[in-house]
């Protein structure tokens, strides 16, 4: 006898979880399969263990340059093993608690793969290859995505490294290249020339963190530079010859063809959609580019099925497979929510100096025609900057000349993915460049930077 739910979720990541937990808010009855780990990647190899990993070589820093501070230190040194250790223990911690919220909110865990076989029926394997089959209501697919491979750039798991490897390994590499400046790419690049390992990066398009804005992107690469990083922009990875004890990898540049040596070639060049063995193409779920269509509340062309989170067109990241989960249940629920605006995601990036930003870069505002204000402050200008000697950086903001619109934000510096959330809110609130200035910020504050900048924009800055 099958089980029978209102609601079965494929995937515990961050938008299985979230959504599963909303739905049994709302009074649904719901199970969870999950092939691997409550969580995901996000809690168990993305997300939380990539910022433990971050920490560890903050705070290793910190102690390097204690001097700087009036602070005398011994000899410090990196326990590689032990920071590893210290990263899986929190991502473990995490995963419990996504148990523990699953029994609070009476979901069921359904540990296995899941297949979509018919109207309302889903067939669940087990990890020793037992089939069973649950029933439900409503189907979400929520099966997330992982490291995409090239076809020059094939992961072996030793020698050339996905994001997963790159968490875990045995020990600390002498040298490391990383091809891609995403994410990924850059915070490892960060942690692992931290740790004191020789790093090089290798991004195909002209700029490092391709995404952000110019000025974001060259504040990045002189901030990696000045800490021994080799950034090679303009540049792609040809092939790898993993035969011998090092990696020759064969780098193709404007100035002609170079063969760079590394123990570890990292592959951070995006992400695969998980879409294989769902029972998608039987069904005729419509998938265009590796992704699943969705209308605005991620309802598939198939009565029943609906699809969250990586495996659907928009941003890869967490907070928006979480969005997305809750407006998907709250619709099947017969609740109205509100469509999520695309337009009004924070993206994050946890290196040294961090990068935050939400809406228009200052080129897609010009390439859209739009008449513009723009503001920066330097936290060179900064009090509380000075004072936590962390100066590297700005925020810069952008604005509509002709109604204030509040149309894009882009922060480098230590802390602003903390500060992000603000011009997220005011956006959402349709706030104004004149109603952030009069909005008093606390003193002495990074977030001050936020109110400074937009006074620049409207040349009302005091502190420049």
């Amino acid at each position: 006898m099958a089980s029978k739910y209102d609601l079965v979720v494929i995937g515990s990541g961050p938008g299985g979880y979230v959504a599963a937990i909303r739905a049994s808010q709302l009074g649904l009855k719901v199970g969870v399969i999950e092939r691997e780990s409550l969580g995901g990647i996000c809690l168990n190899w993305g997300c939380i263990p990539t910022k433990a990993l971050l920490k560890s070589a903050s705070v290793f820093e910190y102690i390097n340059h204690a001097a700087d501070y009036g602070i005398t230190v011994g000899d410090a040194s990196v326990d590689f093993g032990a920071v590893i250790k210290r990263s899986r223990g929190v991502a473990d911690g995490m995963s419990k608690g996504i148990q523990f919220l699953f029994r609070k909110n009476k979901i069921e865990t359904i540990m296995g793969t899941g297949k979509v076989t018919g109207k309302g029926k889903v067939e669940v394997t087990d990890a020793d290859g037992k089939k069973s089959t649950v029933e439900a209501t409503n189907i979400i697919l929520a099966t997330g995505a992982r490291s995409r491979e090239l076809p020059n750039l094939p992961i072996d798991g030793k020698k050339i490294i996905g994001y997963r490897q790159a968490m875990s390994l045995d020990k600390k590499p002498e040298s490391i290249v990383i091809v891609g400046s995403g994410a990924i790419g850059v915070e490892f690049a960060y942690f692992y020339n931290a740790m004191g390992t020789k790093v090089t990066i290798v991004e195909y398009l002209p700029n490092i963190v391709p995404v952000e804005d110019e000025e974001v992107s060259r504040q990045l690469s002189k901030s990696f530079r000045k800490s021994g990083i080799n950034i090679m922009t303009d540049s792609s990875v040809e092939s790898v010859d993993t035969s011998g004890d090092i990696c020759k990898v064969k780098v193709k540049t404007a100035k002609g063809e170079q063969i760079l040596e590394a123990e570890v070639v990292l592959s951070a060049v995006g992400i695969q959609t998980n879409l294989e063995n769902l029972g998608l193409e039987e069904l005729g779920v419509k998938t265009d580019r590796g992704r699943v269509l969705v209308d605005d509340f991620y309802k598939t062309n198939v009565d029943g099925i609906y699809a969250i989170g990586d495996i659907v067109p928009g941003p890869a990241l967490a907070h928006v497979a979480s969005a997305e989960g809750i407006i998907c249940v709250e619709k099947i629920a017969g609740q109205n929510p509100e469509p999520l605006n695309y337009g009004n995601i924070p993206g994050c990036t946890y290196c040294s100096p961090e990068v935050a930003s939400v809406g228009l870069t200052e080129k897609a505002a010009r390439e859209q025609g739009l008449d513009i204000k723009v503001g920066k402050f330097p936290f060179t200008a900064s009090g509380k900057a000075s004072a936590g000697g962390v100066k590297e950086g700005f925020v810069k903001v952008i604005f509509d000349a002709k109604y204030g619109e509040f149309l894009g934000a882009h922060m480098i510096g230590s802390n602003v993915t903390e500060m992000i959330a603000e011009v997220v809110v005011a956006r959402k609130l349709e706030t104004t460049g004149h109603e952030i200035i009069k909005a008093v910020h606390p003193h002495p504050t990074m977030s001050e930077a936020i109110m400074e900048a937009s006074a620049a924009a409207y040349d009302e800055v005091i502190h420049l």
